[in-house]
């Protein structure tokens, strides 16, 4: 199948990734997002293996990715009084190239050759014979042959499209991440300090300062009005950097707060709507989500342009996908023993584990103990990859792409 009108709600990471590939294969994508403008904060992102290399490379990316890599050296793991106890080699949570997640959206927006609208949302779907009706909460009501829900763990697309509801895992931890004045001496390295079920990290990368705070909850908590509050509750009283990196929290303008969770689903696809990314398979932290969205928008584009229907499309892009999915969510479950143990005893074991590690005799063999193994890549018979044009300036409602409709 060819010359498919394409919406694609989310324009985060996968969202653009799938954009890239469906206009080099021949369709048209447009790609919804609920945000004004680009999103360009946020935490750092990896990839890993040799599978989510070789997209950025077909994407003709990898040379921008890698030339904003974060560089980001070793974590040291300190006590109370700031002596270093152990450290965590960059490998471990790294990967082989890490970058902003800002920076890598400027690079996917680029590539992505798409529709933009800005500041809007999908607000219903109806499904017809020969495509899906789609209501917007600003924007004409437009008719497309299919719907991609990229729009992340708290999918609009899959609640309107999905008749059973996804099951979202917990993990037993929550976390948040904000940006904080000063370096603590830092440059391209990081400090952790760690109590029993309590995780702090400071990282200085890219000229900036940015603080996480996690901790173990039994319970996922959703309530965006007191997640300030339950970080400060889960910290109170804790030594170290804890009270100054409190108090630079209440002021953050960037902070950002969730629950760790994964997305479960017996199916990726309902009639013509599809999820791709965290929408049909968030894996958690640790799970190589950023990576997993790059390679499901190859494949899913592939299989597009590959079947004869939509229909067997979505099934290939799930067999093929499915698997690497799975072992990377397994991997992911772990995140909690890691970075908020339980028990003191726990803690001492992590840091010896991190001891040895950092021991390893070159960081090629430490990259393949923390990544999934590969999946092969089919070749969808894709064109080469040429220079896209650069996008145009951003307003809401407006069109990245040249002469696409508003």
């Amino acid at each position: 199948m060819r010359d498919l009108d394409i919406l694609i709600s989310g324009g985060g990471i996968a969202g653009p990734a799938l954009a890239h590939w469906l206009a080099r294969l021949g369709h048209r994508p447009t790609i919804v997002e609920r945000a004004p403008t680009l999103r360009t904060g946020g935490q750092a992102v990896d990839f890993r293996g040799t599978t989510q290399l070789e997209v950025l490379t077909r994407m003709g990316i990898r040379q921008r990715v890698e030339d904003a890599q974060t560089r980001m050296g070793d974590i040291t793991i300190v006590d109370a009084r700031g002596k270093r106890v152990s450290s965590i080699p960059s490998a471990v949570f790294s990967g082989d190239v890490e970058i902003l997640r800002g920076a890598l959206s400027r690079i996917l927006h680029a590539a992505s050759n798409a529709e933009w609208v800005f500041d809007d949302s999908i607000t219903t779907l109806a499904e017809t014979a020969g495509g899906v009706r789609v209501s917007f909460e600003k924007s004409p009501s437009r008719t497309f042959d299919l719907v991609v829900g990229a729009d992340g763990i708290r999918s609009t697309v899959r609640d309107l499209a999905f008749h059973e509801p996804a099951e979202l895992r917990h993990l037993g931890l929550h976390g948040a991440i904000f940006s904080v004045p000063g370096t603590y001496g830092l440059d391209h390295e990081g400090l952790m300090y760690s109590v029993p079920g309590r995780c702090a990290t400071i990282m200085r990368t890219g000229g900036e300062t940015r603080a996480a705070l996690d901790f173990a909850s039994p319970t996922p908590a959703y309530d965006h009005g007191r997640r300030r509050e339950l970080i400060a509750t889960a910290f109170d009283g804790l030594g170290w950097e804890i009270p100054s990196l409190l108090r630079d929290m209440w002021a953050a303008e960037d902070f950002y707060f969730a629950p760790a969770a994964q997305v479960v689903l017996p199916r990726w696809s309902s009639g013509r709507v599809v999820l791709l990314g965290d929408a049909a398979h968030a894996p958690g932290p640790g799970g190589m989500g950023t990576g997993l969205a790059i390679i499901g928008a190859y494949v899913l584009a592939g299989e597009l342009t590959a079947a004869p229907d939509h229909r067997t499309a979505f099934d290939r892009y799930e067999h093929e996908l499915r698997p690497y999915v799975e072992k990377c969510q397994k991997q992911a479950r772990g995140a909690a023993g890691y970075l908020v143990p339980q028990k003191g005893s726990q803690i001492w074991q992590r840091n010896q584990t991190m001891r040895v590690l950092s021991r390893l005799p070159g960081m090629g063999l430490l990259r393949r103990l923390t990544a999934p193994s590969a999946i092969p890549l089919k070749n969808y018979a894709v064109p080469p990859d040429h220079q896209e044009p650069a996008p145009l300036p951003l307003r809401p409602g407006t069109a990245a792409r040249p002469g696409a409709p508003h």
